[in-house]
């Protein structure tokens, strides 16, 4: 039998992290009977687990470079099992808020050193590769939790649900274990934890990278996290409605392998997160605006959005080892890209709803994320020269980084 490649196991526990992220939208009907959850405390649920990430991304990941990338990730997947393990008995909205919380931190440590860890584990050659299916460890895993959550929540009630992940999450932290070679977590780090987040701040790389996931990342949610909403206003049944977000979370993870490949035959990380940007400002306006569109018009701008918008974390990832001020911060630069993008997370479905509400309906959604988009491209054109001056030896080039 053939052995599963190390780098494989990295990002198979990334989507076994991922299903903790997607599996509470499913329960949350459920959650509000039989925990008599209010909706304020239900979107408590759905951000609390994005707390961590706007609070604690750079010094979780300054910490993981320190600790070591896989008993990092190791930690983070225990974290995530304990959690729901414990999530899945408890009677009352408060503890499960309290562990909402706990499964945010997890996350973050299960996913923070990833990229890090692919890049010691595969040959230059794939790195790209490699880098563009960790990206689609997040819409893969959140589909999948969309997916198949309402059928095992019908089967077994939301606790049994909650134990299930948190077995997988087990049993991914036992294989990410062994299949790890030891030397995986010897991080080469100039200065202490502080002088590499000082460093991380003070270059430029890193900055573009994180405001151009928060780009993202505010557009993306603001529409995935919405169509149950508006497919429900729609009056389509909920099992479609269900199906119709799984299908349109699931198919971002297309643009995210997409990305690693092409880089891999030379396309540029600009021309790629342009592309992305780009479908995504079309795809919302031809979902969203205005006009003669039918309903089977619309659905396909959203996959068009979430399809090709995927080449953007997809490249950002793969940059993320490019753009660190030095390899031992790596995991930093990652934990402060995805403070940016919990940022986002949070502040773009908030405005998109107080737009909806104030106007009455969701038609003037794609100028929200339109302007992010268009933010995008702003942002990226100034990654182009970073990189271009980067690759030309100035100033903040580094010899023998990919």
């Amino acid at each position: 039998m053939r052995r599963v490649h190390p780098a494989t196991v990295v990002v198979l526990a990334g989507i076994s992290a991922a299903l903790h992220i997607g599996k509470l939208p499913p329960a949350l009907p459920v959650l509000r009977e039989t925990l008599h959850v209010t909706l304020v405390q239900a979107g408590f649920l759905l951000s609390l687990v994005q707390l961590a990430g706007m609070t604690l991304g750079l010094a979780l990941g300054a910490a993981a470079d320190g600790i070591g990338p896989r008993r990092t990730m190791v930690l983070g997947l225990v974290i995530l099992s304990a959690a729901s393990f414990a999530g899945g008995a408890v009677h009352s909205a408060e503890a499960l808020l309290a562990l909402r919380a706990a499964e945010g931190v997890g996350f973050l440590l299960a996913s923070l050193p990833a990229p890090g860890l692919i890049r010691r584990l595969v040959e230059p050659a794939r790195l790209n590769a490699m880098l563009g299916m960790w990206g689609a460890y997040m819409p893969f895993g959140t589909a999948a939790a969309l997916l198949f959550g309402p059928a095992c929540i019908a089967l077994t009630g939301w606790p049994g649900w909650w134990w299930l992940l948190a077995s997988v999450s087990s049993v991914m932290a036992v294989l990410l274990w062994l299949a790890l070679p030891v030397d995986a977590d010897r991080v080469q780090v100039s200065g202490s934890r502080r002088a590499v987040i000082g460093r991380t701040l003070r270059s430029p790389g890193p900055w573009l990278a994180s405001l151009a996931f928060a780009c993202y990342s505010a557009q993306w949610l603001t529409v995935i996290g919405f169509l149950p909403t508006i497919y429900a206003q729609a009056g389509l049944p909920t099992a479609y409605a269900a199906l119709a977000t799984a299908a349109a979370a699931g198919v971002n993870l297309v643009g995210n392998i997409a990305a690693g490949r092409l880089l891999q035959r030379g396309a540029t990380a600009p021309m790629l997160m342009l592309g992305g940007y780009l479908a995504m400002a079309l795809g919302a306006a031809l979902a969203f605006a205005p006009g003669p569109q039918g309903p089977v018009l619309r659905y396909l701008g959203v996959l068009l959005f979430s399809t090709v918008g995927g080449l953007v974390p997809g490249t950002l990832f793969a940059l993320s080892v490019r753009v660190a001020p030095e390899p031992g911060a790596v995991s930093t630069t990652v934990g402060w890209m995805q403070q940016w993008s919990a940022f986002g997370q949070f502040a773009g479905p908030p405005v998109a709803a107080w737009a909806a509400a104030r106007v009455g309906g969701w038609h003037l959604t794609w100028w929200i994320t339109g302007a992010f988009a268009l933010a995008g491209m702003g942002i990226t054109g100034a990654m182009a020269r970073f990189l271009a001056r980067n690759q030309a030896g100035g100033p903040t080039a580094r010899p023998g980084r990919p």
